[in-house]
């Protein structure tokens, strides 16, 4: 047993210094990939060069803006961008070294449908303009079972949406987490959103759409784990644009 702890504690150093290696290498090419953006706070606060230009400066195209939020390793903005060459696809998340897998990808597959934007969701508007939005993906986004505020379908990330996305444009989510699909439920029938599609086990639903096509590094995980999946596809109103609360109502829905 002391052999055994030994090994790995003299391993560990040795460990974590090839991951901080590969991750540095990681930022490096980031850095230098023209589909992956990554600005200071002070380029957005000046005024992001491609917001409201994405598809006239960038793609070089009419085509529709797809995002997908909290996109990780981006496996649904690469999938869906080789499924729909007549569709823009962006990438946004936080996590650079996860993002660097999706930014690759689609290099090495020649995909000039796709950009990457590595920054914080509550950001959005810094990067789009008015209604230049026309789908939005929330895939295996984090519950926030502690933090209302702070869950991608909350009332408050809702109406940043909101403003970004065309007016009838879709929401798509799709979790393995049942607490955060049933709280995302109770804000579409508070808010009364036309929802259009939702089943509590998608891959056992005879769903044709997109969302059991492409899985996520992480769902494959809750697949072989024998959890369901859940999927949503709703749209917003003014009923939600009107409204200025940031969290459900204490009776409808639970978290601080």
């Amino acid at each position: 047993m002391r052999i055994l702890l030994f090994l790995v504690l003299s391993l560990c150093p040795k460990i974590y210094n090839v991951m901080s290696r590969n991750k540095m290498k990681q930022f490096a090419e980031n850095s230098v990939n023209p589909i992956f953006f990554q600005p200071y706070y002070q380029e957005l606060l000046d005024g992001f060069f491609l917001k409201g230009k994405w598809n006239k400066e960038f793609f070089k195209n009419d085509h529709p803006i797809i995002l997908e939020l909290g996109c990780g390793k981006g496996e649904y903005t690469v999938g869906l961008a080789e499924k729909y060459p007549d569709k823009n696809f962006i990438g946004i998340d936080l996590k650079g070294a996860r993002m660097w897998r999706g930014a690759t990808d689609a290099q090495e597959k020649g995909l000039n449908n796709v950009a990457f934007i590595r920054n914080k969701v509550d950001k959005l508007l810094y990067f789009f303009d008015h209604q230049e939005v026309a789908e939005i993906w929330l895939t295996f986004s984090d519950p926030q079972p502690k933090r209302e505020r702070r869950r991608l379908t909350s009332p408050r990330f809702l109406r940043l949406y909101q403003e970004a996305l065309l007016k009838d444009g879709i929401v798509h989510v799709k979790t393995d987490s049942r607490e955060l699909f049933d709280y995302t439920l109770d804000v579409i029938n508070y808010f009364s959103l036309p929802l259009k599609y939702h089943t509590f086990d998608l891959y056992n639903s005879g769903y044709k759409g997109d969302a059991p096509q492409i899985q996520t590094y992480y769902e494959k995980i809750y697949l072989a784990e024998g959890k369901a999946i859940n999927y949503a596809q709703f749209s917003l109103n003014e009923k939600l644009r009107n409204s200025d609360i940031y969290k459900l109502p204490k009776n409808d829905a639970d978290g601080e």
